[in-house]
């Protein structure tokens, strides 16, 4: 579980926002919020907090697993968001092969881009979601 408070908030922000997907969303807004909660829940599972210099290859392939489910739901979805989501989740992988093939990137900046690049699939997902429960509204379906 996260430690600070800062982890918490971002832990809170992330299981509202799956919630809000899973709740509202249509089919293309419920795969993006459950792969996002599992991997989350992955990730804190397999990280290794005491090597923080080094590449870590579980948390590396869960964002390819998450870049491919992206890319798919952008290609089959008639939606905009999946793929502002995919170039997000993109901006993670990429950080993580800029650490492997050792270009030398300060640790911070390689955690920011990172997490700033998790903030910003949230942020997809919650407008996603959004215009998808508001479609069904307008439609008289809900």
């Amino acid at each position: 579980m996260p430690e600070t408070i800062f982890g918490q908030i971002g832990a809170v922000f992330m299981v509202a926002t799956c919630a809000f997907a899973l709740l509202k969303g249509d089919e293309p807004e419920r795969i993006g919020g459950s792969v996002f909660a599992i991997a989350w829940f992955a990730t804190l599972l397999i990280q290794g907090d005491g090597d923080l210099y080094s590449v870590q290859w579980g948390i590396f392939y869960l964002d390819l697993v998450m870049l491919t489910v992206f890319a798919g739901l952008a290609w089959k979805s008639h939606r905009a968001w999946p793929v502002w989501a995919c170039a997000f989740q993109l901006l993670a992988v990429m950080g993580h092969i800029m650490n492997m093939t050792d270009m030398r990137p300060p640790i911070t900046a390689f955690y920011a881009v990172i997490n700033l690049a998790a903030y910003g699939v949230m942020a997809c997902l919650i407008v996603g979601t959004f215009w998808a429960w508001q479609d069904r509204r307008a439609a008289g379906m809900e």
